[in-house]
Parts: C-alpha cells; sequence; structure tokens
C-alpha cells in the first residue's frame, strides 16, 4: 500500500511520491532552546520520529534535518534576565533537550543545524532575494531587511489568507517597513543588546531573523526542493507561510509536503511557558519511565489535539505495562524484534497518515490473541515488530536505564514470587487444605494478580 500523508497545504491526504525515487527528505523546525523543554515540545519530536521510523521500514533512505534555534530575541531576553550570557543558557537548554529526547527514544536526526553556524547561507539568500527585488534594506539606517510581501503575489498560500487580512508581523520596529507585514530577515544590532549577539553583514552588524533561519538550513542540506517539512501546528502562520513565500521568491521550491502535529494543552490552552501551565520532561520523568510516556504521546493521532492530564497518563502506563507483562510471559522466539511480522491491519494504520491509535489497536488484538493461545511466542513477535516500529521495544537497549531492562528484571523477579506462592497453593489443594489454598489466591488477587486453573496449570496475569 502507498504511504498516504495529510498535506496542510493542499489540506487533504496524498499519495506520498518522493522527488527522488526510494529516498525522502524530511525537514522539521526543532525548538528555540529558550527554557526547559516540556511534554508540548517534544510531541513534535516523538511525531516525526515515528514518520522516519514508518518511511525507513517501508524501505526509503531518510535523510532527517532538525534545527535547533540558538540566537532569538526571548533568548536575549531570558539570559539578561538570569545574568547570564546568551550562548550559555542556548547551551544549558539544547543539553536538556538532547537529554529529553534521549530518554524519550527519540533518535538523533541526520544532523542538527544551530542557527548560528549559518549566518553565511542566510546573509546569501537575503542578498538573492534583494536581487530578484523580493526584499529590501531599511531606509531609517537601522541596519535591518525585510522581506517584500507584496512583491510576491503568492504570499498567504499556504495558510489561504489575503495580505489584507492579516495582522502586521510583530518581528521588527515596523519605522522601517514598506507595509506592516514585511517580516524581518535581518535585524540591526541594538545598543541594549551584547556585541556577542551580532555578526558583520553588507547592512551592518545584526542577527538574522528568525524565518530566514530555517530556509538558509533547510537548503544547505537538502537542497531547493525536498520531499517533507514539518513542524507544530502553531508554526503554520506565520513562520512557515514566510518560509516558503521567501525561498520561493528566490527560485527555491522548497517543500512538496507540510506536516504539522496539533497541540498539547492544559485547561484548553496550548501548552507553553508563558501560560505557566508547562511540565518539564524531568519533572514528568520522575512520575512515569520514558517509555511509557513515549507511549501516552503516540496514543492520540499526531494531528489531534491531547488535553494532557496525569490521570490520563496514569492510564496510559498501565496499558504499556499489560503488553509488557505478556511479552514477559511469552517471550518471543527471537531477540531481533525485526523478525517478526507486522500484521496488515498494522501497517495499512501506519500507512494511512500515521495512524498510531488504529495501530495500537491492532497490537492491543494481537496481545489478547497471545493471551489466548497455546503457542504465544509467534504473537509475541509480532507485537514486538510491532512495538519496534513505533520506537516503545522494551527489550530496545535504549530503555535500559529505567526503561526495559528494568521492567525485565522486575517482572522475572514478580514472576519468580509469585511462581512460588502458586507451588504453595498446588501444595495445599494436593493435600486438601482448601484454606490455606484459598488464603493465597486472596494474597495473590489482593495484590492485583488474577489466576486462571487449566488443564496445564495455573496462570497469572495482571486484573
Amino acid at each position: 500500500m502507498t504511504i498516504r500523508l495529510y498535506d496542510t497545504a493542499t489540506r487533504d491526504v496524498r499519495d506520498f511520491e518522493p522527488l527522488e525515487a526510494g529516498r525522502a527528505g524530511i525537514y522539521v523546525c526543532g525548538l528555540t532552546v529558550q527554557s526547559e523543554p516540556h511534554v508540548g515540545h517534544v510531541r513534535s519530536g516523538v511525531n516525526f520520529d515515528v514518520l522516519a521510523r514508518w518511511l525507513t521500514h517501508r524501505g526509503y533512505d531518510v535523510t532527517l534535518i532538525r534545527n535547533v534555534t540558538d540566537i532569538d530575541d526571548k533568548i536575549l531576553a531570558k539570559a539578561a534576565e538570569q545574568g547570564r550570557p546568551w550562548y550559555n543558557l542556548a547551551a544549558a537548554m539544547h543539553r536538556q533537550l538532547d537529554a529529553a529526547y534521549t530518554a524519550l527514544n527519540v533518535a538523533p536526526p541526520t544532523y542538527e543545524p544551530a542557527a548560528t553556524g549559518h549566518v553565511p547561507e542566510m546573509l546569501e539568500l537575503i542578498e538573492e532575494l534583494i536581487g530578484k527585488g523580493h526584499a529590501y534594506a531599511a531606509e531609517d539606517g537601522s541596519g535591518d531587511v525585510y522581506f517584500d510581501v507584496r512583491s510576491w503575489p503568492a504570499y498567504g498560500e499556504l495558510t489561504r489568507q489575503g495580505i489584507d487580512d492579516m495582522e502586521a508581523a510583530g518581528d521588527a520596529d515596523p519605522r522601517g517597513k514598506r507595509d506592516p507585514r514585511d517580516f524581518a530577515l535581518w535585524k540591526g544590532a541594538k545598543p541594549t543588546e551584547p556585541i556577542t549577539a551580532t555578526w558583520p553583514s553588507p547592512w551592518g552588524r545584526g542577527r538574522p531573523g528568525w524565518h530566514i533561519e530555517c530556509s538558509a538550513m533547510a537548503g544547505k542540506y537538502l537542497g531547493p526542493a525536498f520531499d517533507i517539512h514539518g513542524g507544530g501546528v502553531d508554526l503554520r502562520f506565520p513562520h512557515h507561510e514566510n518560509e516558503q513565500a521567501q525561498s520561493r521568491a528566490a527560485g527555491r521550491p522548497f517543500a512538496s509536503f507540510w506536516l504539522h502535529n496539533a497541540w498539547i494543552t492544559t485547561a484548553g490552552e496550548k501548552m507553553s511557558k508563558s501560560l505557566g501551565n508547562s511540565l518539564t520532561i524531568p519533572a514528568v520523568l520522575e512520575r512515569y519511565r520514558g517509555i511509557e510516556l513515549r507511549y501516552y504521546l503516540l496514543s492520540a493521532h499526531y494531528r489531534s489535539h491531547v488535553e494532557f492530564s496525569f490521570e490520563a497518563l496514569d492510564e496510559a502506563a498501565v496499558g504499556f505495562r499489560r503488553i509488557e507483562t505478556f511479552l514477559a510471559k511469552a517471550p518471543a522466539a527471537t531477540d531481533d524484534a525485526r523478525l517478526g511480522e507486522l500484521p496488515e491491519a498494522f501497517a495499512a494504520a501506519m500507512d494511512d497518515d500515521l495512524g498510531t491509535p488504529a495501530a495500537l489497536a491492532v497490537l492491543f488484538d494481537t496481545v489478547r490473541e497471545g493471551n489466548r493461545a497455546e503457542d504465544p511466542r509467534p504473537h509475541a513477535a509480532r507485537v514486538r515488530a510491532m512495538l519496534d516500529v513505533l520506537g516503545l521495544d522494551p527489550a530496545d537497549p535504549v530503555w535500559a536505564t529505567g526503561g526495559g531492562r528494568e521492567v525485565e528484571r522486575l517482572t522475572g523477579a514478580v514472576d519468580a514470587l509469585v511462581g512460588a506462592l502458586l507451588e504453595q497453593r498446588q501444595q495445599a489443594r494436593a493435600a486438601k487444605d482448601f484454606a490455606t489454598a484459598d488464603a493465597v489466591r486472596d494474597q495473590l488477587q489482593s495484590a492485583g494478580i488474577e489466576v486462571e486453573d487449566t488443564p496445564d496449570g495455573p496462570k497469572w496475569s495482571l486484573g
């Protein structure tokens, strides 16, 4: 079956047809490293990690570029508030972001470019735009350079807006603009900002605007045209609209598909630092394992908004532990999850715009079938294969710290203890000491363990 993806630009699910057969180029807008990453931040990383995994499974050679914005108005403001150099703050928060991705088994991208390392490419693109009549230097001597939105008739096509219906761009002082909606490509140096946050340019020292960064980095690593551009739904406007406009105005076709993941909300509002309702990854991982949080994030479709609650995360954790219990009781015939066969219904769900909720439903159906089967090992192999594609295989070494290996050790210990109690119960029943046998069963039930007597002996499961 052909992989089909929802393209935000066309507002339709389309067949994925790469520009080059067998290869897929993906650019994902990463984070601005201004503060600790929270659950809402990492959803994009997890979702696009699954996209890359599924494309790879389907035989594509995937190049995934995920940038880091390490110079920005917010970074400068927060660093000033904290009395530290802006680059110190950005580096520290970048390390925390990497740690969060690692804790959730988000594989490293093919390359992770930082904005500050690509200023020459940005300056080159800006000069191209000026040369083509789509950008201009401000006449007020500020050193700012703006994109002329009215010079590009297609401006607004990604989000289907007319220019006159748009709000003014708030990324720079409007005094030097021809139109309030023109957005900054280059920001002239300000006396209130550190000189370390500026670079030389034909228009004087300054720093790049946010939007030009991604266009330049995508072009450098994926070329003028590539397959998929991704990011959070909140980036559609103005960020992605501006990226597309400036890239195409410079003669670069840019992205064939636009994919956007939805928000994680709390109390109906987007999870963000400004709302004061964010939940940092280290804090959440004090209560849950990374594999459980990843499972929770994948239990909803990437385009569905998620209302975060610890109750929902509790339910997700319990559900995932049922899968681990089954695998502990029914080890697959091989340690290599890739050797298990994926059910057709699972593959169909993933091919249909990464339908992870439907895919997980197939996984649980397979677990239930395995629990009823005389030989559960083939089912366990299929479960492992599905989990592997989703980055959720408990036996993957990445979960060794507080993850799959720890669960295996704990499950093994519980299995040994329960087995000993069941042996005591069997001995009591054989001696017709039914009071003791019933007491053992009640003790197990009080611990949430159900016992089923079968012709092959008692079997236990979590209730």
